[in-house]
């Protein structure tokens, strides 16, 4: 006779559903991560607001005097997504047992600063002070969005880092003696980024900072409502 159904066994399936999808909205951040690097580093002063190695390299130079990097700009970048991660920090602490919620939360406060970064933007251009407004907004969005993967911990899923995927891509492959673990996510995560970068880089080139963010908005605005499906699967 078969055994009765639990509560645990009902649910069990739409958490499953839950963990199967958070991979493939995190992709979809890490494309956004090449957006946004791509428009701050080409055109808010060769800055970035994702890649906060990347930052903190620039900041030497800078102090160094090196041409083209601004003090200024990687300290507004740094302080914006060290803020931006405080934030998730803290909302991720409250919300981390419901992590479908918790990425839906997230999300739409990146929409909301994207959002606002877009309309800045087309109200006021990218010059002057303008710019570390810019860089503000995009670093705040990028700090939650990484402390977000950090709560949710997806291995080789960050979403804005890929030195340690590389890394791992070479260093657990069957040539190094391992076995290639999740190397299909490792490729795929390395492919967001790049695709992200190249078409940011061509929307900021061709048709500027606004084609760029408007981009980056619409991809979010879908991702937020992917995210908000899968949680409201899960709660029903």
């Amino acid at each position: 006779m078969a055994a009765p159904t639990t509560p645990a066994d009902v649910g069990a399936t739409p958490k499953d559903n839950r963990e199967e999808s958070l991979p493939r909205l995190l992709f979809v951040l890490t494309v956004v991560t090449g957006l946004v690097d791509a428009v701050s580093y080409l055109k808010l002063g060769h800055v970035f607001v994702a890649n906060m190695t990347g930052n903190v390299v620039f900041l030497g130079f800078a102090i160094a005097g090196a041409p083209d990097f601004s003090i200024a700009a990687s300290l507004v970048a740094i302080t914006a997504f060290l803020l931006g991660a405080l934030a998730g920090g803290r909302l991720g602490s409250r919300m981390a047992q419901q992590r479908s919620r918790f990425l839906t939360f997230a999300l739409v406060a990146k929409l909301g600063l994207v959002g606002i970064a877009l309309l800045v933007a087309i109200a006021l251009g990218d010059e002057g002070f303008v710019r570390y407004g810019l860089i503000a907004l995009l670093a705040l969005a990028m700090g939650l969005q990484n402390a977000a993967a950090r709560v949710l911990a997806v291995p080789d899923l960050t979403t804005t880092v890929l030195t340690l995927t590389l890394t791992g891509l070479a260093a657990d492959s069957t040539l190094a003696g391992g076995t290639n673990p999740r190397a299909g996510r490792r490729l795929v995560a390395t492919g967001a980024m790049l695709f992200g970068a190249a078409v940011g880089a061509f929307l900021v080139l061709h048709l500027g900072i606004v084609a760029a963010t408007a981009v980056t908005f619409v991809l979010l605005g879908l991702n937020t409502f992917g995210a908000y499906r899968v949680h409201s699967r899960s709660a029903s």
